[in-house]
C-alpha cells in the first residue's frame, strides 16, 4: 500500500500564499479598539465603521465589523461570514466601497471558532449556519435595515456559510458565493481520492487561528488513520447541491476559479445547472480565493464589480441590465476576454471522441505528470501565465499510459467537461490520475484538466469526468492525455509495481466551444 502525503513545508507554504494578501489589509481591531479608517477620505465622509459584538446562535458572541451609510433608513443589509481562518475585516474595505456607492448597511463577521469570535469550529455546522440568521436580526434591529432586502456574501468558508444561510433563511434575497463549495465530499474526496494538500492545508489553519469543534477533530483523527471514507457523511447536510429548491428562492451568483485547489469547478457547474433561480457563473484563472481576495480589501476587482451590481438589482431595483445578461460569464484559463453563454451546457457546442490505444504500465511510479500544488500552480497561472506544465517525452513509459492526438488545424476552444472512458484491468487497487494538456511541436505541455479515481482489483469500464475547462488551444499544437498512479496534491494507494492495463474500447471526448 502507497499512502502520498504533504510535507509540512509546501503546508506551510500555501498557508503563508493564502494568508499573505491580508497583510495589506489594516490589522485586526481589538475587542475595544476602534477599527482603522476605511480605504479613501471621501468613504471616510460617508460612512461609518464599529467594531461591535453580536449574539450569535445559542448566545455565542461573535465579533463583527459594521459599516453603515450615512443618511436615512431603511437600508439594504450584506451580511459577509469570513473566510477559514481569517477575522472579519476580511471584507472590510469592500464594505465601506458599497456603503458609500450604494447605501448598503453591511455586517462583515468572524465566524464562529475563528479568531476572537466565541465557540467551536463546527466545519459549517447548523450553529454556524444560523449565525448569519442571528446577525441579521441584529442588523435588522440596530441599523434600520429592511427586512425584504438581505443579501449575503463571502469567500470560501463565508461563500459555504452564504449559500447554506440562503437556504434555510428565507429572508435572504441575494447571495454571492465565492471561491465556494456546494459538496464537500466531491471536493474534497473526489472518487475516493483524498484531496492531501487541501486536507492538510485546512486542518493546519483551522488549529493555528482557530479553536477545532468535536466534528473537525473527529475529521482530522479519521484522516490521519487513514479512514477519510467515515469523513463522508457530514458532508451532505453541509452542502448546499443537497438544498436546492430553498436556494433557488434567491437569486445566486457563484464565482470561482478554473484552477481551485479546495473547491474544484465540476461540483460549482454541477450546482449552477440545477439552480432554478435568478443565477450568475463566473469562472475566472486562478485558484482558490485569488481572484477575488484583493477585491474585498476594496482594491479594483471584476469579480466584486459583479457581485455589487447583482446586490444592486436584486436588492435595490437597479436596471442595471443584470436581468437581460447571459448567465455564464467565463475567462479562458490561459487567457482572454469574457466569453457569455446562455447556460452551462451551452459552453459546449460540440465534442469529438478519440480512441486510446491499449497500452499498459506498472502502478506506484511516480512521473512529471502532476497537478501542481494548491494555490501555488492556480496563483502562477493566473498572475503570470506559468502553467502546470509535463515535457511529454519525460514521462516514464513503465509508470503512465501516454496518448497524443493529431495537431490542430486551426486554433480551438477546450469548452466544458472532458470525459475519458477506460477499459482498465487492475492487479490490484489502484490510484489513477489523468491529466489532459495541450502540447507544442517540442512535446512541452500545458495542463488543461485532470482528475483523480481509484480502481478496485479486476477489469472494468472507468468512466471519468475531467474538471471543466475553457482552453484556447493553438493552432498546430496537440493534445495529449496522461495516465498514472501517483500525484503530490493526493493521497494515493497501490501496490508498487503492480500491472495496470488499458484496453480496447477506451476513449478520450473532448468538448468544444463556438
Amino acid at each position: 500500500m502507497i499512502q502520498l502525503t504533504v510535507k509540512e513545508d509546501l503546508v506551510r507554504r500555501s498557508l503563508a500564499l493564502l494568508l499573505a494578501p491580508l497583510l495589506l489589509l489594516p490589522a485586526t481591531a481589538t475587542a475595544t479598539a476602534a477599527p482603522a479608517a476605511p480605504a479613501t477620505a471621501s468613504e471616510a465622509q460617508v460612512a461609518s465603521i464599529t467594531y461591535r459584538t453580536i449574539t450569535g446562535e445559542g448566545g455565542t458572541p461573535l465579533r463583527a465589523f459594521v459599516v453603515t451609510p450615512t443618511g436615512t433608513g431603511p437600508f439594504p443589509l450584506l451580511v459577509m461570514p469570513s473566510s477559514w481562518a481569517v477575522s472579519g475585516i476580511e471584507y472590510v474595505g469592500a464594505a465601506a466601497k458599497l456603503a458609500y456607492r450604494s447605501g448598503y448597511a453591511v455586517i462583515s463577521y468572524t465566524s464562529r471558532g475563528f479568531h476572537d469570535s466565541g465557540g467551536e469550529i463546527d466545519v459549517a455546522g447548523t450553529a454556524t449556519v444560523a449565525d448569519v440568521s442571528r446577525v441579521i436580526d441584529w442588523g435588522i434591529a440596530n441599523l434600520d435595515a429592511d427586512p425584504a432586502r438581505i443579501g449575503v456574501a463571502g469567500i470560501s468558508y463565508g461563500g459555504g456559510q452564504s449559500l447554506l444561510a440562503a437556504a434555510a433563511d428565507p429572508r435572504v434575497k441575494a447571495v454571492a458565493a465565492l471561491s465556494t463549495w456546494s459538496d464537500l465530499a466531491q471536493s474534497l474526496y473526489p472518487n475516493s481520492t483524498v484531496s492531501s494538500q487541501a486536507v492538510d492545508l485546512l486542518l493546519t489553519a483551522g488549529k493555528l487561528t482557530g479553536r477545532p469543534g468535536q466534528v473537525l477533530r473527529d475529521a482530522e483523527t479519521a484522516y490521519r488513520e487513514g479512514r477519510f471514507e467515515d469523513v463522508v457523511p457530514i458532508s451532505p447536510p453541509r452542502s448546499p447541491s443537497t438544498k436546492v429548491p430553498a436556494l433557488s428562492r434567491a437569486a445566486v451568483l457563484i464565482g470561482n476559479a478554473w484552477n481551485d485547489g479546495l473547491f474544484p469547478p465540476s461540483q460549482i457547474t454541477d450546482l449552477f445547472a440545477k439552480l432554478t433561480g435568478p443565477k450568475r457563473l463566473l469562472l475566472t484563472p486562478g485558484d482558490h480565493a485569488t481572484s477575488e481576495l484583493f477585491g474585498a480589501a476594496g482594491l479594483p476587482n471584476e469579480v466584486w464589480d459583479a457581485v455589487g451590481r447583482w446586490f444592486d438589482h436584486h436588492l435595490r431595483g437597479v436596471a442595471n441590465g443584470v436581468d437581460r445578461e447571459a448567465p455564464v460569464w467565463l475567462r479562458p484559463n490561459n487567457g482572454g476576454a469574457w466569453r457569455t453563454y446562455p447556460s452551462w451546457s451551452a459552453v459546449t457546442t460540440a465534442r469529438e471522441s478519440i480512441p486510446l490505444a491499449e497500452t499498459g504500465f506498472g502502478a506506484g511510479r511516480a512521473t512529471v505528470a502532476d497537478s501542481g500544488a494548491v494555490l501555488v500552480s492556480g496563483a502562477l497561472q493566473a498572475f503570470l501565465k506559468i502553467p502546470t506544465g509535463v515535457a511529454l517525452p519525460l514521462v516514464d513509459r513503465s509508470g503512465a499510459a501516454v496518448w497524443t492526438g493529431p495537431a490542430l488545424r486551426s486554433s480551438a476552444f477546450v469548452g466544458g467537461t472532458p470525459k475519458v472512458r477506460l477499459t482498465v484491468t487492475a492487479a490490484a487497487e489502484t490510484s489513477l490520475f489523468a491529466y489532459l494538456y495541450e502540447v507544442n511541436g517540442l512535446g512541452l505541455g500545458a495542463l488543461i484538466s485532470h482528475k483523480p479515481v481509484v480502481v478496485q482489483a479486476g477489469s472494468r469500464v472507468v468512466d471519468l469526468e475531467l474538471e471543466p475547462a475553457l482552453w484556447q488551444v493553438g493552432a498546430g499544437n496537440r493534445l495529449a492525455l496522461v495516465v498514472d498512479t501517483a500525484d503530490g496534491r493526493y493521497g494515493s494507494v497501490g501496490t508498487r509495481g503492480a500491472a495496470v492495463a488499458i484496453g480496447a474500447g477506451s476513449t478520450l471526448e473532448v468538448p468544444f466551444s463556438g
